[in-house]
């Protein structure tokens, strides 16, 4: 069983249980709400696409007082800093001409293959498949409702 960030949203009577949990409705409405197995969602890493990445590492740092450290070659050569719940910002520059900036959070997941699975039942694009990433684990990127959204497995 996964977790999802679906939380509210309307499913119809197709939407697999092994994806969703329901939740009994205390609601007035017809409406159903579904969770996944926990309790919580973690974002573990909310990443920056930008093309001024000191300018944003400079603003961050003065905001929160964070040291970026150096471009990460195995993040796409993004600069990183923990955050104080204990994920990571990764601010880095486009990789390729057709990358937007984008802010992007990866969800953390138990299993990356259902969750994308999971995600693209649900009627999402799957913009980048699980792909390892040496020390950090895998990730995978889905866009929703145009809304660009990550997956990540330790």
């Amino acid at each position: 069983m996964i977790a999802l960030p679906i939380l509210g949203c309307n499913h119809d009577e197709t939407t697999p249980t092994s994806a969703v949990e329901s939740v009994p409705d205390t609601s007035t409405s017809n409406e159903k709400r579904y969770t996944g197995d926990k309790e919580t969602m973690r974002v573990h890493y909310l990443e920056i696409v930008t093309k001024n990445v000191d300018a944003a590492c400079d603003i961050y740092a003065g905001i929160h007082s964070v040291t970026f450290g150096d471009a990460d070659q195995s993040l796409g050569g993004a600069r990183t800093a923990r955050m104080s719940d204990g994920a990571t910002m990764g601010i880095r520059a486009p990789m390729h001409d057709g990358e937007k900036p984008v802010t992007r959070a990866y969800m953390l997941v138990d299993d990356i293959e259902a969750s994308v699975a999971a995600a693209k039942y649900s009627g999402a694009e799957i913009a980048v498949p699980p792909m390892e990433i040496p020390g950090h684990g895998k990730c995978a990127i889905y866009i929703q409702g145009g809304i660009e959204a990550g997956l990540w497995q330790l």
